[in-house]
């Protein structure tokens, strides 16, 4: 497969490392195209063997697949831009958040769109991506997307393309969500008068084994929640404080307003 990425920002060049790795997409077939004529130099240092051009320069009319890695509010700016054309077989994968399907179909006059939402950890090969795809793209066309998304983690297929804006909430803000708690903790840990990187360690080792107990535990969250707080102790203490102030309420209230957002994007 031939693969074309529009954007080689972050998201852009995590996949496309995570394409290479696996072997998926050979380097003499995969293009970088970049809006900052600058960046071609260094982008190439990075993928030796790999097409790197500037917008202006690029020819994307060999390429099965075109992927749309620019930012949101870049798209108006790539629609416009008269020198690009796109064959009747070229699927389009687009990567931006909020801009639904029938927005690029519109805008770039092609039909073939898939559109996905990732998440940062692509970046360690560690994400997940929630997809979804236009009417009269084949099942292989699908098993092929697919399959190059998986590569940077797992993807979900989801019928109903309104989903993805709560996707994008959940999975794609996500991240930032558990960064928000882990530095709440470590600033505690300060607080009783740990130093800062013990209370990192102590911190981030608790996230990680605590994940690894969730995956790895046929029991529910409330269980695992009554394995550690037992009656009348610390863990108890501090589970009473987070009700009290509804903790519960407000992280899911944060979670449905960035639902909100994403629709409004959208529109």
């Amino acid at each position: 497969m031939k693969v074309a990425v529009l954007g080689a920002g972050k998201m852009g060049m995590s996949f496309s490392q995570s394409f290479l790795k696996y072997e998926l997409v050979k380097p003499g077939n995969l293009q970088l195209i970049t809006r900052n004529r600058s960046k071609v130099e260094e982008v190439s240092a990075m993928f030796p063997g790999a097409l790197v051009s500037a917008f202006d320069e690029s020819e994307i009319e060999q390429a099965d697949l075109v992927i749309i890695a620019v930012k949101p509010q870049d798209f108006a700016n790539l629609a416009s831009d008269t020198t690009l054309r796109f064959q009747e077989n070229q699927m389009l994968l687009s990567i931006m958040a909020g801009i639904k399907i029938e927005q690029i179909q519109q805008l770039l006059h092609h039909q073939k769109v898939v559109r996905a939402m990732p998440n940062s950890p692509t970046l360690l090969g560690m994400g997940i991506t929630g997809y979804t795809a236009a009417e009269g793209i084949s099942f292989n066309e699908l098993m092929s997307i697919e399959r190059l998304l998986n590569s940077t983690g797992r993807s979900v297929y989801l019928e109903d393309e309104n989903l993805l804006d709560g996707v994008t909430a959940l999975s794609g803000s996500g991240p930032a969500y558990f960064y928000y708690i882990v530095d709440a903790m470590i600033k505690a840990g300060i607080k009783m008068g740990i130093d800062e990187n013990l209370s990192k360690l102590f911190v981030k080792q608790t996230m990680l084994g605590a994940y690894h107990l969730i995956n790895n535990s046929d029991k529910s969250l409330e269980a695992l929640i009554k394995d550690v707080a037992s009656k009348g102790g610390t863990t108890e203490a501090a589970l009473r404080t987070f009700d009290d102030e509804h903790l519960k309420e407000i992280l899911q209230k944060g979670i449905l307003n960035a639902e909100s957002r994403s629709k409004e994007l959208s529109r």
